[in-house]
């Protein structure tokens, strides 16, 4: 199986959680229970962006170097636009329903907050991306990353990808400090001389989140350069040492989630954790349980499923048979589509628990199957034309003029 073939099914893997935990339901459910993210502080947002990043790294890297920097840098303002007009195709379409359906304005002010009464200064603010309702705030950050994409691409093409990663983590650093306050006040109040009221709103720092971005976009153009080989870097005995201490991190994250969980934790020592914990900035505390997670994950894939340890080799092949499922790698190969959807099906799934709920554990748990195989519907349809060709190939191939031929 090729490269982007693996990376397609983990993205697929990721939607599939996010529609999961997106889903919500009064009195919670079970299925969401079995979630990764229950195990420590690395959860599908991060994997995404991730991910996404480290493809734009492998796809506008192979381009620029065969047809230029102007090329790709284009290429890559292209698909900001294009993930522009999904953001803002599925914010339309919940405006417009939210006119239609009734009583939407109060099932969805949870989650559409001022957007849910239909103000239009609030409609105005969403579509310029600073209002940012929830589980439509995912793609904002991404627009702003392949924006300033083309040039971070290309210093990784020529050689000098560390300019990068300084830069990545000087300015994490600058948000851990909070020293991007004054920009942040600095926006609220321009906003409060358009409109007095919370115009700002969004759940992710993008200059806080944007080292999982970079990290996997220097990561993906190193690749496609050929100025890393993964195999023979995996191959080695360190990597091996890396591989179980990634573990005993993990263990670590694992073991402090549970004492949460199960309320085991002493104060003293929840209260210093906490302090490390903000998702919105992707403080330390998500930071390492990430990185640890990662190369854990990685190195399974690539070399844990060849191993001497029949165990190891047993979770490597099992973790590649997952990120090799048809479905996952279908959804993944068109994860803006599947994304934009399933924001729309989660918000229409809302309404429905508003008009017919509470629901009984199955319900639920069907309605969350069923909501996740809905998530290939805009694949399919996206893949339709291939979909339709395969068949008339092979009936063409059947037919006697062919044999003949």
């Amino acid at each position: 199986m090729q490269r982007l073939e693996i990376l397609d099914g983990m993205r697929g893997y990721f939607l599939v959680f996010m529609m999961l935990n997106h889903l919500t339901f009064a009195g919670g459910y079970l299925l969401v229970k079995f979630n990764h993210g229950e195990l420590g502080y690395v959860q599908d947002a991060q994997g995404f962006v991730f991910l996404s990043g480290m493809l734009v790294g492998m796809v506008y890297a192979r381009r620029m170097l065969k047809k230029g920097y102007e090329t790709g840098a284009r290429q890559i303002r292209k698909r900001a636009f294009d993930i522009y007009r999904y953001a803002a195709g599925s914010l339309l379409v919940i405006m417009a329903l939210g006119l239609v359906l009734k009583e939407s304005a109060t099932y969805w002010e949870p989650w559409l907050w001022d957007l849910a009464s239909h103000d239009p200064f609030y409609a105005a603010a969403s579509l310029l991306l600073i209002y940012q309702p929830t589980y439509m705030d995912i793609l904002p950050q991404y627009i702003i990353y392949m924006l300033v994409a083309p040039p971070l691409v290309w210093l990784c093409v020529t050689g000098r990808w560390i300019w990068v990663v300084a830069f990545s983590v000087v300015l994490w650093v600058a948000v851990q400090l909070s020293l991007h306050y004054p920009l942040t006040e600095g926006m609220r109040g321009l906003l409060d001389q358009v409109h007095e009221a919370r115009m700002l709103r969004t759940a992710f720092n993008v200059l806080g989140w944007q080292i999982v971005f970079m990290s996997g976009l220097v990561l993906g153009a190193l690749t496609s350069t050929g100025q890393i080989d993964w195999q023979k870097a995996f191959a080695r005995k360190e990597a091996a040492v890396l591989a179980w201490a990634a573990f005993s991190v993990v263990l670590i994250f694992m073991g402090i989630r549970f004492g949460f969980t199960f309320k085991v934790m002493p104060d003293d020592m929840a209260e210093q954790i906490r302090s490390l914990d903000n998702r919105i900035r992707f403080s330390f505390i998500y930071l390492v349980n990430f990185m640890a997670t990662g190369y854990l994950v990685a190195w399974m894939v690539m070399a844990g499923a060849h191993t001497r340890h029949r165990i190891v080799r047993a979770l490597g092949q099992g973790m590649r048979w997952i990120f090799s499922l048809p479905f996952l790698r279908l959804i993944g190969r068109h994860s803006l589509q599947v994304y934009a959807w399933h924001v729309i099906v989660i918000y229409l799934l809302k309404g429905v628990e508003y008009h017919y709920g509470p629901f009984n554990e199955w319900t639920k748990t069907a309605i969350a199957l069923t909501a996740i195989a809905s998530l290939a519907i805009p694949a399919l349809y996206r893949e339709r034309a291939t979909l339709f060709a395969k068949p008339l190939a092979l009936e063409r191939e059947a037919s006697p003029d062919a044999k003949r031929r």
